[in-house]
């Protein structure tokens, strides 16, 4: 016999907060039924109206906070509410960081049953706020107005942004200047529904110095008054260096197209990452928190234990960034990634740094180790920084064939790291610590660098 759902949808229950989920909503019960609250904090009894009913859960939207969290704080954003860019700004940045940090230690507990491996306290920003040197705004049209900013959450309406708190100053520049010239120049804005117009998105990247790159995403190569829109977006941002176009002409989500063309300007800006410093096109990977990638990775290179001996391979190397890292103390560094683009950019970063201990490999890393193995290359370390997805089982089995020393696995995502160590563990790896870090303050997101040695070791 089924068990009947508690709640129904339309109606009003109160329910106590027991926890945070992954995404940043709190956590409840009502009659034993779980129902997912967003902006209600653990500790929390308030009363919430019941939006969606599922088998096994329901979704609530709070209609009044009847016991308040001493961690609630007041958001500074204004238009929080509706905007999909952070989760957390409700939350005093220490409560932050400790739920991160549970959520590391729930999924560990949970997904991985490998309750005994030690998670530290998460390391925090020294600037909660204006961290994001790169910012991707849709362009849109509401009630006749033109609006540019962050969709609102789960959907594809554009909230327009006029301040966003956590991007950096120069890239809310970029977005207010834009929507004004483009609203005065009458510069057909891209319609999703009938894929019509012109402009699709603002993208924004800012870097050393406060340098800033404007690129224009359209929809067509054809830019119209494209020789005014670039004199008013000089005359209005003093600190722009480079406009460039970029043009997507598919009819899908993907933001940024193949093409790019430089309209004015230099091809790319600059960027510092710890010692290294790092040329960025419009389409290049950098982390979005300049200080908190240079924690991330100091913290991966503790890990690794070099002392100027070893030889390591960076599997899912991208743009070379934690390669090079590891090249200042490592004997030398193989780095594998299989997309081609950033494999040339990684050499250029190398060539540009000075570093020659670094080499760089275009291919899928199950397919790459095993090869160099058999040429004789004997890794005493291997650094991992995988997609969201993790790792697949070959890949793991792979590193573990190489019986490295350490294996050093950097995620953006606690379920699928704690997934990967447990299948690690039943290939002789044990998990001996992990640490996150906090690359986005006010969001529901965490990173983490765990450690891996053999066991017995």
């Amino acid at each position: 016999m089924k068990t009947a759902i508690p709640v129904q949808q339309g109606k009003n229950y109160d329910i106590r907060i027991e926890r945070l989920g992954t995404s940043g909503e709190g956590v409840g019960r009502y009659d034993n039924f779980i129902v997912f609250v967003p902006n209600a904090l653990p500790g929390e009894q308030v009363s919430a109206r019941v939006e969606e009913v599922k088998k096994t859960y329901a979704r609530a939207r709070i209609m009044e906070i009847r016991v308040a969290s001493a961690d609630r704080v007041r958001p500074r954003c204004e238009i929080y509410s509706d905007c999909g860019g952070c989760q957390l700004q409700h939350l005093s940045y220490e409560a932050q960081l400790t739920a991160k940090r549970l959520q590391v230690v729930d999924a560990m507990t949970h997904i991985g049953k490998l309750p005994h491996v030690p998670v530290k306290e998460t390391l925090g920003a020294a600037s909660p706020w204006n961290y994001r040197n790169k910012m991707q705004f849709p362009v849109g049209i509401h009630q006749g107005q033109i609006v540019v900013g962050c969709f609102a959450q789960g959907s594809h309406r554009i909230i327009d942004t006029e301040d966003c708190h956590i991007q950096r100053e120069g890239n809310n520049a970029l977005a207010n200047a834009v929507r004004d010239i483009v609203t005065k120049l009458r510069i057909p804005v891209y319609n999703e529904d009938t894929h019509r117009g012109i402009l699709r998105h603002i993208v924004g990247r800012v870097g050393q110095g406060d340098e800033l790159m404007a690129v224009i995403v359209t929809a067509a190569k054809e830019l119209p008054r494209k020789k005014e829109l670039i004199r008013m977006m000089r005359e209005r941002l003093p600190q722009l260096v480079s406009i460039q176009q970029n043009i997507q002409t598919y009819r899908n989500n993907v933001v940024m197209g193949r093409d790019t063309v430089l309209l004015w300007g230099k091809p790319t800006i600059k960027d510092t990452l710890g010692k290294l410093s790092f040329h960025i096109s419009p389409r290049s990977f950098f982390q979005v928190n300049t200080a908190q990638a240079a924690v991330l990775y100091e913290q991966a290179l503790q890990y690794a234990d070099l002392h100027g001996t070893e030889t390591v391979i960076d599997a899912y190397c991208g743009t070379g960034t934690i390669t090079l890292f590891l090249a200042q103390q490592a004997w030398n560094v193989y780095g594998i990634e299989i997309v081609r683009p950033a494999i040339l950019d990684a050499r250029k970063n190398a060539c540009d740094n000075g570093i020659k201990n670094a080499e760089f490999i275009v291919g899928d890393a199950t397919a790459v180790m095993p090869s160099i193995y058999r040429q004789g290359v004997r890794p005493d370390v291997v650094v991992v920084d995988p997609p969201r997805a993790g790792c697949t089982p070959t890949v793991l089995k792979t590193f573990a064939n190489m019986k490295p020393r350490r294996i050093v696995y950097v995620s953006c995502n606690p379920a699928t790291l704690a997934r990967d160590l447990a299948i690690m563990k039943d290939l002789g790896y044990e998990a001996r610590e992990i640490q996150p870090v906090d690359l986005f303050p006010q969001t529901s997101h965490v990173e983490c660098v765990a450690w891996m040695t053999q066991m017995g070791r």
